[in-house]
């Protein structure tokens, strides 16, 4: 037995520590081991024949009892169709809903969206990432009931670039936002709405593989379109947070410091959305 005088095991100060931590961190971290298992899940299931007869849970309890498989090595990737990337979504959205954890907060969009990097997202909030590639308003209208069991305290919608770049007209996106807000109001009534501008693209300087839809695009039209979103937003009775002018350079084009290829944003581009979502964040707000 130690005496009175002795110092503290490394286990007795790691359980000291470890019990100075916040419970909403504690619960965001069983909540990241629940999707982590997830994917392995989905990832597992996607590889497997179509008839191999087992549901994704019966087929990870099955497997379990083999030997263990080797995680993949860096670099394995694997690709997700749309659909699968929706399942993956949805079974992430039931993880954290049954988990009940709190302030959870949604990322709601497309690629843009999608890889906002998780370290920088502010912090005391269970961020979901409800964002595909490729997205635009119509296939997030459809799948927005992917969050209806979620205590949704804050949702964060930026949707519109793919409708334009791809030929999609103005009326369709904005009667879509309009609903998507429409649904969010309606099966969280208490959450803040937040719509987010459109960002410019590259223009001349893009590099992006689709260069000449973005040059097809002038900037006048996706500033004409925030306006009608902005509009929306009034009239939906939510906010709206105009992110265009902290990335616009005086040509009316994506500042190329803030992307890698004229329409996603590199690492100063998420730092300058970050700051703007961490002061928003900390504004009044009374649903």
């Amino acid at each position: 037995m130690a005496s009175p005088s002795s110092p503290p095991s490394p286990l007795t100060s790691a359980l000291r520590r470890l019990g100075e931590v916040p419970l909403w961190v504690m619960l965001s971290l069983v909540l990241n081991g629940l999707l982590f298992l997830t994917v392995l899940v989905l990832l597992r299931q996607v590889n497997r024949p179509p008839n191999a007869g087992l549901s994704a849970a019966n087929a990870f309890a099955a497997e379990g009892q083999s030997a263990p498989v080797a995680p993949p090595t860096l670099g394995d990737r694997r690709t997700l169709d749309y659909q699968q990337w929706v399942a993956l979504l949805e079974a992430e959205a039931n993880a954290a809903a049954l988990a009940d954890l709190p302030r959870q907060t949604v990322l709601l969009g497309d690629s843009i969206s999608l890889w906002f990097p998780p370290a920088l997202l502010p912090g005391r909030r269970t961020w979901l990432n409800q964002a595909i590639s490729g997205e635009n308003s119509s296939g997030l209208l459809h799948r927005l009931s992917l969050i209806d069991p979620n205590p949704v305290e804050s949702a964060f919608i930026m949707i519109g670039i793919n409708d334009l770049i791809w030929g999609g007209d103005e009326a369709t996106l904005v009667n879509n936002l309009r609903a998507i807000v429409n649904h969010l109001h309606t099966q969280h009534p208490q959450a803040r709405i937040v719509v987010q501008s459109i960002l410019p693209h590259g223009g001349p300087a893009a590099t992006w593989e689709g260069r000449e839809r973005l040059l097809a695009l002038p900037p006048e039209r996706i500033v004409a379109v925030n306006a009608q979103l902005k509009q929306v937003a009034a009239e939906s009775g939510v906010e709206y947070l105009d992110l265009y002018p902290l990335f616009v350079n005086g040509e009316g084009y994506l500042r190329p410091d803030l992307t890698t290829d004229g329409l996603h944003l590199n690492a100063n581009g998420y730092l300058v959305w970050r700051s703007a979502l961490a002061l928003y964040n900390e504004t009044d707000y009374r649903p």
